[in-house]
């Protein structure tokens, strides 16, 4: 029987869209991102057993699970954040490290938004009309550096222990406060999972009203910190009405207990388990709660790792490796003052800035730095601003992502594996290598738009952004340099 052009348009468009109704979910009106800053695979490896159903469990059987994402650049905290809110490596969008030396004050420079070179996912959910961006962090600066320039509604917590909130306060968030005020928590017992009440505690956060500070830093380092931001996250988007009444909302939660936990014990240690063991408890009791209130096939939530961590070094090998960075920068300086090359100007890990003489090339100088700080014997390589690099495998492209003329100043240099800083006090580990103990760390997209799975192949952190872009409908930000991750995605 023949066809004739209309009957058949119409048919086609009936059937493509069957297709589509089939293929394509309603995009949910709530996406939560949760950031864990120190998260590694074997983390959660390890404690599968003793996972709850409705946590981690959930998320990785009935997500999209990527257990090897890659960070190809240094993986300090501001750095790894900002990658997985703009899509772009350090090179592209500035935020190199924790710090940086700025030339023109001559002194250290945090880097935060205002240094951001990238427009990041929030901003570009912002410029969609009715939605909002929500951050609970711990810090006001990852706020600002996962949603940008754009408006949005920021909390973190400050220096007593309790939240803050950008612009007007909500009226519900002193009330929060009173009933979760770190001063009940003087003195607590953080018990393992599971423990009977006799049991010796894990740790004590001990209150000396001589020294406050060191309590709020316990604190802030505890599953209890952990579990009031979690907390404040349910709460913000409960009061707020997130979700609800516009075309979708984002939320980011960057959680940093372990990481700050991280820098005290290193990656293998019995209380980084058991703030896992607390994280899984408090991921499966914010899942319930959007479940109810959105249903299961209501919303989005994301997982992604940050940064991960290198074991800390025993009694006996620290001396070995933590490194004093001093020794580093003299053997780079006198380097170049017997050759009248120029001197250092300031090291801060992992980038050299160097005042070079007037009258010598400066692709001169770095080489000759560059050659005396492989001297060292605690540097493995070493990589200039000219471009020259000392190795030439994975690890120069992981340089050259991790690189930005001005930001990185003349040189920047790799440790050997499982060194860490030397902060002075003999204990505790340093963030920011371009090793695999820092840079791979697990992926996981759950919700109606994700296929569920494992995929074992290699991603990378840069391509979150706009994967979540083209899962939101909306243009995946400025610099992004990843791909979107379409094995996952339900289309």
């Amino acid at each position: 029987m023949a066809l004739n052009r209309r009957a058949f348009g119409a048919a086609m468009a009936g059937a493509l869209a069957g297709v589509a109704a089939r293929a394509i979910p309603r995009r949910p009106q709530l996406t939560v991102c949760i950031l864990l800053e120190h998260f590694q695979p074997d983390l959660v490896d390890s404690a599968w057993q003793r996972l709850a159903p409705g946590g981690f469990r959930r998320l990785l059987e009935h997500g999209a699970y990527f257990p090897d994402c890659r960070h190809l650049a240094s993986t300090f905290s501001s750095t790894t954040l900002a990658t997985l809110a703009t899509g772009a490596w350090p090179t592209q969008h500035g935020i190199v490290a924790d710090w940086c030396y700025d030339r023109a004050t001559r002194k250290p420079l945090r880097l935060g938004y205002e240094e951001l070179l990238a427009t990041t996912l929030a901003e570009q959910v912002a410029a969609q009309d009715r939605t909002r961006v929500t951050a609970v962090t711990l810090d006001p600066l990852h706020a600002r550096l996962v949603t940008g320039f754009t408006p949005a509604s920021r909390y973190w917590m400050d220096d007593s222990g309790r939240f803050a909130a950008s612009g007007s306060e909500p009226d519900w968030l002193d009330p929060f406060n009173r009933s979760h005020s770190p001063d009940a928590l003087r003195d607590a017992r953080w018990m393992a999972q599971g423990a009977r009440p006799e049991a010796p505690p894990l740790r004590v956060l001990r209150y000396d009203a001589a020294r406050p500070r060191e309590f709020l830093e316990l604190y802030r380092a505890s599953p209890f910190a952990q579990n009031t931001q979690i907390e404040l996250a349910s709460e913000a988007i409960l009061r707020e009405g997130l979700g609800r009444n516009g075309i979708f909302d984002l939320v980011y939660l960057v959680v940093s207990s372990s990481a700050l936990l991280g820098y005290e014990t290193g990656s293998r240690s019995p209380l980084l388990q058991q703030m896992i063991l607390r994280l899984d408890r408090d991921l499966a009791s914010l899942v319930d709660l959007l479940s109810r209130e959105f249903g299961d096939a209501g919303f989005n939530l994301i997982l992604a790792g940050g940064h991960g961590a290198p074991p800390l070094p025993s009694d006996a090998a620290r001396t070995r490796l933590a490194v004093n960075g001093e020794s580093v920068a003299q053997t780079i300086e006198k380097a170049l003052a017997a050759a009248k090359l120029g001197h250092v100007a300031a090291y801060l890990y992992p980038f050299v800035y160097l005042d070079p003489d007037p009258a010598a090339n400066l692709d001169t100088v770095r080489d000759r730095a560059a050659s005396a700080a492989m001297t060292h014997p605690a540097v493995a390589a070493a990589f200039t601003a000219s471009g020259a690099c000392s190795v030439h495998n994975q690890w120069e492209e992981r340089f050259r992502n991790s690189f930005h003329p001005k930001r990185s100043g003349d040189l920047m240099l790799s440790y050997q594996p499982e060194y860490v800083e030397d902060y002075g006090q003999k204990r505790g580990i340093s963030y920011g290598s371009l090793y695999n103990y820092d840079a791979r760390t697990p992926l996981c997209l759950y919700g109606p738009q994700f296929v569920s799975g494992v995929f074992d192949q290699p991603v990378e952190s840069v391509d979150l952004a706009p994967t979540l872009a083209r899962a939101l409908g909306v243009a995946s930000p400025s610099s992004a340099a990843g791909r979107v991750l379409s094995e996952a995605l339900i289309e």
